[in-house]
């Protein structure tokens, strides 16, 4: 029986530091029926060097882009496996992912996407922490982005069916994507470590969390007319505080803060002024449960 094709994209800008690491995770992989595509922004650190190294294992091509979403949908067009999936510059696979993700689709017809478990990891590759990472369910993602993306994989006419990448965005373009798919589709979560998602100084989400928390909140408003009081908390709490939600060191985290809690109540009220009666549930679950830091939108 064929195995499907299956298609990778990776989207890069000056991402010479991490790339080879990288493409070497993929080209490593055991699974037979693989393409992979690079897609360079027209980075100038060395890495059209490190790519034409790889030239005959992978196609690659460096153009100017409107962003990583911009990148990965244009790489996707250049690509025909029946499974599809984009991993970032500074990511990378497990040995084995590629297959136990094909597994876990033979085994689940009717998802559009299989995503397992993943490790965060330093600039050095070393693990910190596992990604809260979370069996699939529709309420919980409206809440928090439950699935980590490098160790997500999509079926092709899903990922076209729903548009592909919002371009627009910079920052929440994977958790916009996951919750557009759950709209019609089915995500299913496999008791496999797939990826691990590195940490350091230079992830977009790192260095600019502000923006990346305030990108996450008016996608979460656009889908569900509503921003979750974990998200806001996190967002003031940055905002008010400058300390990082998730560090490049991974596992520190800052203590909750009263004096943020009581400004995230008071902006949380200006976002969600029309559901006065969810936002006060929202509040008081949060308050039980903890508030969990977000690792990346």
């Amino acid at each position: 029986m064929p195995q499907p094709l299956v298609s990778i994209v990776t989207p890069c800008f000056n991402a010479a530091r991490f790339l080879e690491e990288t493409i070497e995770s993929v080209l490593g992989q055991d699974y037979p029926a693989l393409e992979y595509v690079v897609m360079d922004g027209g980075s100038e650190d060395g890495t059209r060097k490190i790519l034409e190294r790889y030239e005959g294992r992978l196609r690659w091509r460096s153009e100017q882009d409107r962003g990583q979403a911009d990148a990965v949908n244009r790489g996707f067009g250049l690509t025909g496996g029946e499974i599809f999936a984009f991993l970032n510059a500074d990511d990378t696979y497990q040995p084995g992912a590629v297959t136990r993700a094909v597994e876990g689709f033979a085994r689940n017809p009717e998802a559009a996407v299989v995503y397992g478990d993943a490790w965060h990891v330093d600039e050095d590759g070393r693990r910190l922490s596992r990604y809260p990472v979370e069996p699939f369910d529709a309420a919980r993602l409206a809440r928090r982005c439950i699935v980590c993306q490098p160790a997500a994989f999509i079926r092709r006419d899903a990922f076209a069916e729903c548009g592909g990448l919002d371009a627009r965005l910079q920052f929440a373009l994977d958790y916009d994507l996951w919750i557009r798919l759950a709209q019609k589709h089915s995500l299913v979560k496999i008791d496999a470590v797939l990826a691990h998602s590195r940490l350091h100084a230079g992830a977009k989400t790192v260095g600019q969390t502000a923006a990346a928390m305030h990108e996450t909140i008016a996608v979460l408003k656009r889908h569900y007319g509503y921003a979750p009081y974990n998200w806001v908390y996190g967002y003031v709490h940055h905002r008010r505080s400058g300390q990082p939600l998730a560090g490049a060191n991974g596992t520190a985290r800052p203590g909750i803060s009263a004096a943020s809690a009581g400004l995230a109540l008071a902006v949380g009220v200006s976002y969600n002024w029309r559901h006065p009666i969810r936002y006060c549930r929202d509040v008081v679950a949060t308050a039980r449960e903890g508030i969990a830091w977000p690792s990346r939108p």
